[in-house]
């Protein structure tokens, strides 16, 4: 199975969804989570992501400085590029238009 982007394709939809304002992009993220047209193998990473944050323990313990909560970010960035990189173009480009 073909992944559903081609780099060119990643890099423009990268591009535009970092050109949002942050507020914009939680709402992009949000609209999508609950569009029903969005698969369900890609809105289980969101509460995977969610529970990540939320657990005791992490990969790097959270009480070393500045590398405990790196971790954490990392782990929400790479979750959050999962879950649009999982979701079909045309939905992601949908709802990237109406930010635009």
């Amino acid at each position: 199975m073909a992944p559903p982007y081609n780099r060119p394709v990643k890099r423009d939809l990268s591009k535009r969804i970092m050109q949002l304002p942050f507020r914009a992009k939680l709402k992009l993220v949000w609209r999508m989570f609950r569009d029903p047209q969005v698969p369900a193998h890609a809105k289980i990473v969101l509460p995977i992501i969610g529970l990540y944050v939320a657990m005791p323990f992490d990969l790097i313990p959270d009480f070393i400085p500045v590398l405990g909560q790196l971790d954490d970010l990392f782990v929400v960035a790479a979750g959050l590029g999962l879950f649009i990189w999982l979701t079909p173009r045309h939905i992601v480009e949908s709802h990237l238009r109406e930010f635009e």
